[in-house]
């Protein structure tokens, strides 16, 4: 079980614009190096490092060092966790269905966008 200290950093990490952007770009390129994230955004170096430091202290990363590189891993067991603390096996399998459909209408209002545009174009 996940404590009280472990949930609040998760959550101040996640709260964070530029945060999600880096987990989403590490989770995209696992082992991806620091310097090359940091090459993602418009901030300095020390910007992205304070960045990773509360990513690191909520355990969403794991960083690995080789050499003078620091390879970077995202780490999906504690949002898993919290995701634990509030869904039975019966509502999260609700959850994913109205999830999946959520989904699919989105997909299908930017394809009708989309030919919309083509049409106005045409």
């Amino acid at each position: 079980m996940m404590n009280d200290r472990d949930m609040d950093a998760v959550f101040q990490a996640l709260a964070n614009e530029s945060r999600r952007r880096m987990l989403d770009i590490v989770k995209e390129e696992p082992g991806i190096g620091v310097g090359a994230l940091a090459g993602e955004f418009d901030v300095s170096r020390i910007a992205v490092m304070k960045h990773l430091a509360v990513l690191e202290d909520a355990n969403l990363i794991v960083s690995e060092k080789h050499g003078r590189t620091r390879k970077l891993y995202f780490n999906a067991a504690p949002i898993q966790m919290i995701h634990d603390r509030w869904t039975s096996e019966y509502s999260a399998y609700w959850a994913g269905q109205i999830t999946r459909i959520k989904y699919l209408a989105e997909a299908r209002d930017g394809d009708d966008q989309s030919k919309k545009n083509k049409s106005k174009k045409g």
